[in-house]
C-alpha cells in the first residue's frame, strides 16, 4: 500500500501583515510635490510630482520608468517621507501614513528601506563594512554583539565573505561590492518593502546582471516587495511584474510588464520603447521615435502634458487632461490618453473599447 506524501506546511504569514495577501502593501493617492523657484516669477513652482496615484501589491516588483526629470526619484523620496508631500495620501498595508489614526513615519521606515544610486556616498567612509551593516539593528535595540552577528549573516546572503569584506572600508570595495553592502544594510532590519532608485545603473553589465539575480533571489527568500526605478528598459523588463510610466510629474500608463512592452497604449510609452538601441542591422532607427525636449515643469502644457511632442495631438488634447482610469488588480492595463477613451472626441478613439 502506497503511503500518501505529507502535505507541505502552509506558508508562515508575516505577523506584520495586517490585511492578508489580497490587501495592497502600498497605495499612493494623488501625491504632489511642488518646489518653489527662487529666481523665477513670484509664486512659480516646479511641479516635480503632480498627482501621482498607483497601487503596489504584496510580493510584486513595480518598475518605474521615464525620462530624466520626470519625477521618479522625487516620488521615491515622497513614499518614505524623506521629502514631505504637499498633497495626497500614502496608505501602507491599510494604514494611512502620518495620519492621526494611521502609521507613523518612523514605523513606516522600519518596514520600508531604500537603496540609492550612488553606492559610495550612501556609506560612511570612516566606518568599516561590518559596522555599516550592523548600525541598523543596533539602532533598533539589539546589542552590539548581536547586531554584528546579524550583519555577518546578511553579508553572507548578499555574496560577501564577512571575514574578508567586514573589516574593509568603502574605498576598498568595487562598485558592485559597495552596492551589495547597501543591499545588505537595507535588508538587515527585515523590511517588507525595498525601494531601489537606479540601484544598478552605475554598474558595468556583468556586475549588473549579478546584482539583478541577487535581488530576485533575495526577494523570494525574504518575501519582499520592490519598487524598482531605472532608465534601462531592458532591466525593468527583466525584473518587474508591472510597469508604471511617468512623464513630467504624472503617470501616463500602468500595466503588466509584458503588455507594456508588447502592446503599449500611450504614445509616450511607444516612443520610449522605440528609443531602445537595436543590435539587428535590419531594424535600425532611421528617425527619432520622439522629438523635442520635455516642456518646463514650471509651466506644463494645458490638457495632456505630452501633446506638444505627440504625433496624434488634437484640440481635445489641449482642452482637457486625459484620465488614467481605474485599475482593479495586477492585470489591469490603463493609460492616460484620449485615444483610448471612446467618449473623448478624439478622431482615433472611435471603436476603442
Amino acid at each position: 500500500m502506497n503511503m500518501l506524501s505529507p502535505m507541505p506546511p502552509p506558508p508562515v504569514q508575516d505577523p506584520r501583515d495586517r490585511g492578508g495577501p489580497a490587501q495592497p502593501l502600498m497605495i499612493a493617492r494623488d501625491l504632489k510635490k511642488h518646489f518653489p523657484v527662487k529666481s523665477g516669477p513670484k509664486g512659480a513652482v516646479v511641479r516635480a510630482v503632480d498627482g501621482v496615484s498607483f497601487t503596489l501589491f504584496k510580493g510584486e516588483t513595480l518598475g518605474i520608468v521615464g525620462e530624466s526629470g520626470c519625477g521618479k526619484s522625487t516620488l521615491a523620496r515622497l513614499l518614505l517621507h524623506l521629502i514631505e508631500p504637499d498633497g495626497g495620501e500614502i496608505v501602507f498595508d491599510g494604514d494611512p501614513v502620518a495620519a492621526p489614526r494611521g502609521i507613523t513615519v518612523n514605523a513606516l521606515r522600519r518596514q520600508v528601506q531604500m537603496v540609492f544610486q550612488d553606492s559610495y556616498s550612501s556609506l560612511n567612509p570612516r566606518m568599516p563594512v561590518r559596522d555599516s551593516v550592523a548600525f541598523g539593528p543596533y539602532v533598533h535595540g539589539k546589542s552590539r554583539a548581536v547586531a554584528r552577528e546579524v550583519a555577518r549573516e546578511m553579508l553572507l546572503k548578499v555574496g560577501l565573505n564577512p571575514d574578508l569584506f567586514g573589516p574593509r572600508y568603502p574605498h576598498e570595495l568595487s562598485g558592485g561590492q559597495k552596492q551589495r553592502v547597501n543591499i545588505a544594510r537595507a535588508l538587515v532590519i527585515e523590511p517588507r518593502m525595498v525601494i531601489l532608485d537606479e540601484a544598478v545603473s552605475a554598474l558595468d553589465k556583468s556586475v549588473e546582471a549579478q546584482v539583478l539575480n541577487l535581488l530576485r533571489a533575495l526577494k523570494a527568500g525574504f518575501n519582499l516587495t520592490y519598487l524598482f526605478i531605472s532608465h534601462d528598459l531592458n532591466v525593468v523588463r527583466y525584473i518587474s511584474d508591472r510597469v508604471l510610466v511617468m512623464y513630467l510629474g504624472s503617470v501616463v500608463e500602468l500595466g503588466p510588464v509584458e503588455r507594456i512592452f508588447t502592446r503599449p497604449l500611450h504614445p509616450y510609452t511607444v516612443a520610449l520603447l522605440g528609443s531602445r538601441p537595436s543590435m539587428d542591422p535590419a531594424h535600425r532607427i532611421e528617425e527619432p521615435p520622439i522629438t523635442g525636449d520635455p516642456p518646463s515643469p514650471i509651466n506644463p502644457p494645458s490638457g495632456c502634458r505630452f501633446r506638444t511632442r505627440c504625433p496624434f495631438a488634437e484640440a481635445v488634447c489641449a482642452a482637457r487632461a486625459p484620465v488614467l482610469g481605474d485599475w482593479l488588480d495586477r492585470e489591469s492595463h490603463v493609460a492616460a490618453c484620449h485615444i483610448h477613451d471612446p467618449e473623448s472626441g478624439h478622431s482615433r478613439a472611435h471603436g476603442v473599447s
